[in-house]
Formats: structure tokens, sequence, C-alpha cells
């Protein structure tokens, strides 16, 4: 939508978030703790994970592409589409009102923002127009309660974001995390033009601790997560391609910049690395964060001077320690060239284009979940995979890789031309058995999209059962546009 600035937090409307078997009054005293790993997208404080899945083509009423993102609440028996709560900017309480193209949904992250027990919903809207500048982009906060969510805020970027830059897409990409170790987290919002950090607890208003421009950073992607062992989250910003470095710069952040002096705070460059988006967990399992970047574009995407990433992109790691990351360390690569990776390298596949970090099997060693949404299988073009490798003490590895596709034996559907499975990827612990579901998004697969969900077990995802659970069965609006359900989840994505 176009509004200004100032808008109000909240507009009424005549409609209303849908939301089906409520939780019960055991809910009622929160599940303490939703800015720790275990419950971090806790929504109704009943102790288990829950599902945020971004459609942001859905209608929101008569207006095409809107966008809209759909809640699934856990249980010990995983999600359905039973249990939701579906929103719009046209429900009662959230800021705005939908307008075409909005793609309210294209991003989705969590934190407990108001430290009062429950997970708080972000999510991203970088094709809103705000005044008279066309996909500026916006941020929306959901509060997390009792019976759900409901109610929302915007988070304004600074008053001199983006000045004189055009299409900036504020909210292209989303990072939580506490740096400073307060029980509050900090937030860092990335755009096409600057990124915007926060610092926690935010007021219902919307309103942070303070926020800050980082002007001398244009991150698309942020990440953040505790890679030295401190307790406390680093924060690093991904530029995605630039011109003289299309594989994307990554840099450590080193606190707040001084907007007189471009020298003061800088950050620390980590020449060897690359990324155009990526996740933080323990791969190895010795108490460090292991960064994890993606780099989807190959040669033959970006025909550009510099090097792209390898045939159908590539994914990096890069392991911490009680120093950190330090600009000397050379990440590992893996690729579907890389011997025992599922598939084969292909131009265009976008290997790397969603991924995320997760224990799939209670073994205490995260895995990565790595989306390949263009891969072809046979003549079927896009219909997209997702690739699985395994955390050891030794680090990622390929032993017992696994690929998975729409014609894998257990995968619910068939797999067609154009589906995209594999858009968007997401580890992540449902049911509270300590083993993380695996979570595929194909967002277009037929008119509304879908996202495929098999839970974890010993040996890794349990493919017998899984479900698919598509767009209109949860509760999305799709009209002359693709609803593009599942396009966003809350671990990391690209655009290509």
């Amino acid at each position: 939508m176009r509004r200004a600035v100032t808008a109000a937090a909240a507009v009424l409307t005549t409609s209303v978030a849908v939301t089906l078997v409520p939780v019960s009054s055991s809910a009622a005293a929160p599940f303490k703790g939703a800015n720790t790993a275990t419950v971090q997208d806790d929504f109704n404080g009943d102790g288990y994970r829950d599902l945020a899945v971004g459609a942001p083509g859905a209608a929101a009423g008569t207006v095409e592409a809107a966008g809209a993102v759909v809640v699934l609440y856990g249980s010990a028996s995983s999600v359905s589409t039973a249990r939701r709560t579906v929103l719009t900017q046209a429900t009662a309480g959230i800021p705005g009102s939908p307008e075409e193209s909005d793609r309210f949904g294209r991003t989705v992250a969590s934190a407990d923002l108001d430290r009062d027990g429950y997970a708080d919903l972000l999510v991203g809207a970088p094709g809103e127009g705000v005044s008279d500048a066309d996909s500026r982009g916006t941020v929306t906060v959901v509060w997390g309660g009792p019976k759900g969510l409901s109610g929302g805020a915007n988070i304004a970027p600074t008053a001199d974001y983006g000045e004189g830059w055009t299409y900036c897409r504020f909210g292209m990409s989303l990072a939580t995390g506490d740096m400073n170790g307060d029980g509050a987290p900090e937030v860092g919002i990335g755009s096409a033009c600057n990124t915007v950090s926060y610092r926690g607890p935010f007021t219902r208003s919307g309103a942070a601790a303070s926020r800050y421009l980082e002007w001398r950073e244009n991150a698309r992607g942020v990440v953040m997560g505790d890679v030295n062992g401190d307790g406390r989250a680093e924060r690093f910003y991904l530029a995605g391609p630039t011109d003289g470095d299309i594989r994307g710069p990554v840099t450590l952040d080193a606190g707040a910049a001084d907007p007189e002096d471009p020298r003061v705070n800088p950050g620390v460059e980590l020449p060897l690395a690359d990324g155009h988006a990526g996740q933080i967990g323990d791969i190895n399992g010795d108490g460090y964060g292991d960064l994890v970047t993606g780099i989807a574009g190959d040669d033959r995407y970006f025909n550009a001077p510099t090097p792209a990433a390898h045939r159908g992109g590539e994914i990096q790691i890069l392991y911490g320690s009680a120093q950190g990351i330090t600009p000397t360390q050379k990440p590992k690569v893996f690729h579907q060239d890389t011997a025992g990776v599922p598939g084969g390298a292909e131009w265009g596949d976008w290997f790397g284009q969603s991924l995320s970090v997760g224990d799939v099997n209670g073994d205490k060693y995260a895995d990565v979940l790595v989306g390949v949404p263009e891969e072809g299988l046979g003549s079927l073009t896009s219909a997209g995979s997702a690739v699985l490798l395994r955390g050891s003490a030794s680090g990622l590895t390929t032993a017992k890789a696994a690929g998975y596709h729409q014609d894998t034996a257990g995968v619910p559907g068939a797999a067609e031309a154009g589906d995209g499975f594999g858009s968007a990827v997401h580890l992540v612990d449902l049911n509270k058995d300590g083993r993380a579901e695996t979570v595929v998004g194909a967002p277009t697969e037929n008119s509304d999209g879908c996202v495929w969900v098999a839970r974890g077990s010993a040996s890794g995802p349990v493919l017998k059962g899984s479900v698919d659970l598509c767009g209109k069965s949860a509760g999305i609006t799709v009209r002359g546009i693709k609803g593009y359900f599942g396009a966003a989840l809350n671990s990391p994505h690209v655009e290509n």
C-alpha cells in the first residue's frame, strides 16, 4: 500500500484474523524464555514452536498480491491447517491497508520483542509503497499472546533511511538475536538501500529502545547468532551482489556506525567468505555457532566480469570458535558437484537460494537443508528439490546426505514443471520431540502454493505420513495471481 510514514499503528477494517481451534486456557501462563532457541517461534505460549508461512501473492479481498501470512500452531502432533491464524493488512489491528503488489509476507521472522513471554511475528512487505516512494517497503510486528497472534504495529526506519534512493524494499531480510545479553532481542532489517538496526525491548507502538542507520552497509542479508560462545549474538551483513563482488561480501558488525566518520566501526570484512543469505547453527556440536551462507546465482545468471557461484549454486560454512569467525578462515564449500551431494550441478539450478540449519535426528549436531528450486527433474523444468546435509563432530558432511522432491517415494503429490519446490526451506521442531521437522515450500505449485512437512526421527525425516499443506486449505484467498503460499518461512532465502 501507499501511505505516509506516520500512519497510525492500527486501522479498523471489516476483516478479522481467521483463527481456528483456539488454544486452551492452559496457555494463559506463557512459557518463559521466548527468546531462547527452543521456543523462538512460540506465539501462543504453549511450549510448542509454531510455523509462519508467507504467501506474498495472496489476495486480500479483491486486492491482488496484497499478501498474507498463515501461522500454523505447533502441537504434539506437529501442525495442520486446522489450527491456524491468517493475517493480512485487512486484518483488524494490523497497520495499513492492502494494496496491489505490497507482498506482505515476503519475509517472516520472530522474537519476543516486548519480553512478555510470547514470541512475536515480524512480517516484511518489501513491495509496499510509502508516501511517493514505490517499493520502499515496510515491516510489521504482530504481537503474540495466550490466544495466539493479534494486533500489530509498524517498525519504522530512521528518518534519513533511503535518502535519494528508490525501490529500497525495506524488509527484504529480517534477523533477530540478543546481542548484549539483556534478554531483549535486537533486530536487523535489510534492504536494497540501507540496513537499520534496532535494540530491544520494543513497546507495543513498535518503538525500539534505540535504533540507528547502517548507512555504510548495503546489506540485503542480515544474519544473527552466537559464534564465539559468550551467550551474545554476533551480527553479519551480507551485501548481496555488488559491482566488485558478485558472490557477495560478508562483514562482521563492529557496533554502531558513526554518521560523521565512516572509519569508525566499519565492520570486519571476511575476505575469503561469500554469501547472499545465511543462518547460524552449531553444525559440529562444539558449542559455537557456525555461519552457513548461500550463493545461488551462477555465471549464467549474472553474466558478470567477476566470478559468481559454482555452476548451479553453492553454500559455504564458516565454523565458530572462542575467537568467533576470523578474517583468515577459509570457508568449506558444498555444491552439487561435491562428491556425495545428491543431484548434479546444472546451470541455473539455484542451489542455496534457501537454506536452514537445525537438528533433524536429535544427535546434537545441526544439519543443513538446502533448497534447489530451479532444478529440473527429467523434462520437468524448475520442478525443484531440497538437499539435506548432515552435521557431525568434524563439521558438515555428505554422509547420509539425501535429496527430496515431489517424485521421491513417500513425498505427497507429483513433480510438475514450475512448482519451485525448495524456494523456501525450514528445519524446526514443531512437536517438541527434540528432532526438527523438515519443511519445504513449493510456492508456485498449483494456483495457491504448498508446503511439505515431514517429522524428524533418529534416522532423519520420515517420509511415510508426511503431509502437503496448501494455501487454499490454509485459508488464503487466490484470485488472478498465484498465491505463493510457501514463498517465505522463518529461514533465509534470496530472490532470483
